[in-house]
């Protein structure tokens, strides 16, 4: 596909966050505060994808997110790809992974839990990629990573 037929304008120098599942779409939005974002942000929604059915489609101008942000959508939209673009040309692509820890993103559903009674920082290790298991720390309690509450 050249330039002048994409869907949505190319921007000059951001990033694009691509791939992103498209019910996810809006989670991203608000997992990286883009609608308080002072900077030109591009969003599309419902795009066909061979790689995940239905796509969203981020561009941010002029912002590079940084690795705990990284981290954070990894949570929400993990596998989605960032375009990081300058003078129009896509200069590093790269696919968001899930971490193999978790500190500080998301928060322990068992109520019981000592970071859910104590002001101190979660930390879950994530058991399985594929499925999207992560366990706590602490309490050891196994989540699911698709119904988990960010901090």
């Amino acid at each position: 596909m050249n330039k002048k037929e994409r869907l949505v304008a190319a921007i000059e120098r951001g990033t694009v966050i691509d791939h992103i599942p498209a019910n996810r779409t809006f989670h991203v939005v608000n997992l990286l505060g883009l609608q308080d974002e002072k900077n030109p942000v591009t969003i599309g929604y419902n795009y066909p994808s061979l790689k995940v059915g239905q796509k969203g489609i981020i561009k941010v101008s002029d912002k590079f997110f940084t690795d705990d942000e990284i981290s954070r959508l990894s949570v929400v939209a993990p596998n989605v790809v960032l375009n990081i673009i300058r003078d129009y040309e896509v200069v590093e692509k790269k696919t968001v992974e899930t971490p193999d820890e978790l500190r500080g993103i998301i928060k322990c559903n068992n109520p019981k839990c000592i970071t859910n009674n104590e002001p101190m920082q979660t930390l879950f290790t994530v058991e399985d990629k594929v499925r999207g298991i992560v366990k706590c720390h602490y309490c050891d309690k196994e989540q699911d990573i698709s119904k988990v509450e960010l901090v």
